[in-house]
């Protein structure tokens, strides 16, 4: 048992290894059952991989977070626990809980001022004296060989055993004489916060869920929706976060991205090319790879992750690379060897540039095909919808070039753009 977290001392982290060849959903079911067996305790199961991406991306290990900020502790646990009430009725939702609100028993020493001033103690002497019995009070040094010891002053065991003992304790006053502590303050034991989480200077605390069994997409959606029925004070409000959110925000940042990079590849193919009829032709690959790609994602569950947009960028090169080689295949036959247009040069620019794209492509889907059937082992659940939407798009995009590059060249392509030697034949 460890753990790398900001939690209590009751709490704890046991990682368990599971074998590669164990069915690995019957597994973590029974973990999952294991675990619930226990009441009484606050529990989450999590992959290694996915906690420390989510620990990362939002500062939770979990892919449902909802985020409620405001200043007063009382009213924030109270609003907690209506959205945990609220969430646990979701179909999907397991280990709902609230995080944030880590307290700890401590005792409370508050000094009366009006009885302290008839005693004649100062609130320091009783401060001083509360702080001797329960952490101590360094008095001197001790030097031994080199080495420095603190010398510090503090209270006998017994004495914290109860309040009673504690309310006992005498206070030295500035005459010498002392005074009960209890007749000169109040002791209690309050719960006090071991850590008080805020973002910038905005207490809060956090609502935490996983999701089994269900889309993700889908269950973010209805918390949201859930969320709108629990009111909140003023100054108080909720924010939905985690691994859903963060995939949202990084879909809309990468399409902006990916636009730029469409027109830029585009202007690129232009240059290439001389010509925007093969420019064109050429980049008529980029959207059949993203297809082949979205068409993947959705056999393997409909769930585009953070990886599967990573293996979207992936593709696209591989896709203008295929149509950008066969197109100017097309040019060097025609110019340097001088074979007239027609059906005879398209068939043989495609026949030649044939093994190439095969062999290219083969070994990409050989290299990741492990990926995707033993996607389940622990350490590949990023990588393998980046290896599924590679696949997808790269079978989508390499018909595409053998058969709709060809076709279209054979109609449009005559006479379009000056033959050029990219020095990519071998490739």
């Amino acid at each position: 048992m460890t753990g790398d977290q900001i939690v209590g001392i009751n709490s704890g982290q046991i990682w368990v290894d599971i074998d590669p060849n164990a069915e690995y959903d019957g597994v973590v079911a029974a973990i999952r059952e294991t675990i619930g067996g226990y009441p009484g305790i606050d529990r989450n199961l999590q992959a290694y991989l996915r906690d420390t991406v989510g620990e990362a991306l939002t500062g939770e290990s979990t892919p449902i977070v909802v985020r409620i900020y405001g200043q007063r502790r009382e009213i924030l646990r109270q609003k907690a626990e209506e959205v945990k009430q609220a969430l646990s009725r979701i179909p999907g939702l397991v280990d709902v809980r609230a995080v944030g609100q880590l307290e700890e028993p401590q005792v409370k020493v508050k000094v009366n001022l009006d009885a302290a001033g008839r005693a004649s103690v100062k609130p320091g002497d009783v401060r001083r004296s509360a702080a001797t019995v329960f952490s101590g009070l360094t008095v001197g040094f001790l030097f031994e060989e080199q080495k420095i010891y603190d010398v510090v002053v503090w209270g006998a065991p017994e004495t914290r055993q109860s309040l009673t003992n504690i309310r006992d304790l005498w206070v030295e006053k500035t005459d010498r004489h002392h005074v009960r502590l209890g007749d000169v303050a109040e002791v209690s034991i309050v719960p006090s916060p071991t850590v008080i989480r805020h973002q910038s200077i905005s207490p809060y605390v956090d609502v935490v869920a996983n999701v089994v069994g269900r889309d993700l997409g889908s269950v973010y959606r209805e918390v949201e929706r859930r969320l709108r029925s629990v009111e909140f004070p003023l100054e108080y409000h909720p924010e939905l976060l985690g691994e859903y959110a963060e995939r949202k925000d990084a879909q809309q940042r990468i399409l902006g991205v990916a636009v730029a990079a469409l027109i830029g590849i585009f202007l690129l193919l232009q240059a290439c090319f001389q010509s925007w009829r093969l420019a064109l032709i050429a980049f008529l690959a980029l959207p059949a790879s993203i297809a082949g790609g979205v068409l993947a994602v959705l056999a393997s569950g409909g769930v585009i992750s953070l990886g599967a947009i990573v293996g979207f960028l992936a593709v696209l090169g591989i896709a203008a690379r295929n149509g950008v080689l066969l197109i100017n295949h097309y040019q060097r036959l025609e110019g340097q060897e001088g074979m007239p247009f027609g059906l005879d040069l398209v068939l043989r620019g495609a026949r030649e540039r044939l093994p190439a794209i095969l062999a290219s492509s083969a070994a990409i889907v050989a290299a990741l095909l492990p990926i995707v059937v033993f996607g389940q082992i622990p350490g590949l659940e990023i990588i393998q919808p980046t290896a599924i939407v590679i696949i997808g798009g790269l079978f989508a995009s390499t018909l595409v070039t053998l058969f709709v590059i060809p076709a279209l060249y054979l109609t449009i392509g005559s006479g379009a753009g000056r033959p050029l030697d990219l020095g990519l034949a071998g490739a």
